[in-house]
């Protein structure tokens, strides 16, 4: 499973253990590639995530003040997730990026505006200045 499977995965199911979503949609209008095997059932129906809702719930309730709104660090840091550098390269390599890995800061940049580009295009409603 690759990283942004992961970080797709602990937002939608902190979502789904948190509160009901507000609009389920077909299974079908949400693209395979980013559903796990196990959801992408064409029968199922696939709850639209507030993403925003969801990592504004897991800030509240994490100890560290993390700036997970332009941070791809604070923000994989706020899912437990491993943030390394050769973790954040992985992703990097994993969403196609064409831009130097070893500039960290442009690279960094690019990451937190396509997670936020992909967590949409997979179910999640993400705010419009989450995703420029």
């Amino acid at each position: 499973m690759g990283i942004f499977s992961n970080i797709y995965n602990k937002i939608f199911h902190h979502a789904s253990d948190a509160a009901p979503a507000a609009t389920p949609v077909a299974a079908t209008d949400v693209p395979a590639a980013a559903v796990p095997a196990a959801a992408a059932a064409p029968a199922v129906a696939v709850p639209v995530v507030d993403v925003e809702v969801v990592l504004v719930d897991l800030a509240s309730k994490n100890a560290e003040t993390l700036n997970w709104r332009t941070s791809i660090v604070d923000l994989m840091k706020l899912l437990q997730l491993d943030s390394s550098l050769g973790s954040r390269k992985e992703l990097a390599q994993e969403l196609h990026f064409t831009g130097d890995t070893n500039d960290s800061a442009s690279m960094n940049i690019w990451l937190h505006r396509q997670v936020m580009i992909k967590l949409a295009e997979n179910g999640g409603k993400v705010p419009e200045e989450l995703k420029n």
